[in-house]
């Protein structure tokens, strides 16, 4: 019944969609500004910047999983950041998420890498009991810090 496999080339309008309505569930509809050329050009291109994997369930469309490799300069080995895991309300408790979860494990196993990491808003408490039901340990001791927009083109700019 479930399949996940890596998405192609023509499933950024898929993989949009599900972006869109994670955007949605995470209370930020405003924020997900991706367009589909953005996805093909980013993810489809000579230098591809970031992978997917799409589950299917029985043929829908489920969820999906958007990743990149990092580094860890104390493992001295390259790791796997998950940027977005959504699965569509209709198929929740059917464990989709643990597995596509179990997919990125295995990679990371088969792969030698050192580490999958990834964040979840504090209100969320449904996704932090699932996270805790995995193994995962919280990273309290971390703040997570963004430079964006005009305050990134500012750094950029100055002397």
């Amino acid at each position: 019944m479930l399949i996940i496999r890596p998405a192609v080339a023509g499933d950024t309008p898929l993989m949009l969609s599900l972006i869109r309505e994670l955007a949605e569930y995470e209370r930020s509809p405003e924020s997900a500004v991706a367009t589909e050329d953005d996805l093909l050009q980013q993810g489809f291109g000579p230098q591809p910047r970031f992978h997917c994997v799409i589950a299917e369930w029985d043929g829908d469309p489920a969820g999906f999983a958007l990743y990149f490799c990092n580094f860890s300069t104390w493992t001295g080995r390259a790791g796997i950041y998950l940027e977005d895991l959504f699965v569509r309300p209709v198929h929740r408790r059917k464990g989709i998420g643990k597995e596509l979860f179990r997919h990125l494990a295995a990679k990371t196993q088969e792969e030698n890498l050192s580490r999958l990491v990834w964040q979840v808003l504090n209100w969320n408490q449904l996704a932090i009991d699932f996270y805790l039901s995995l193994g995962a340990a919280p990273l309290t001791d971390w703040q997570t810090m963004r430079l964006s927009g005009d305050a990134l083109k500012a750094l950029a700019q100055s002397e």
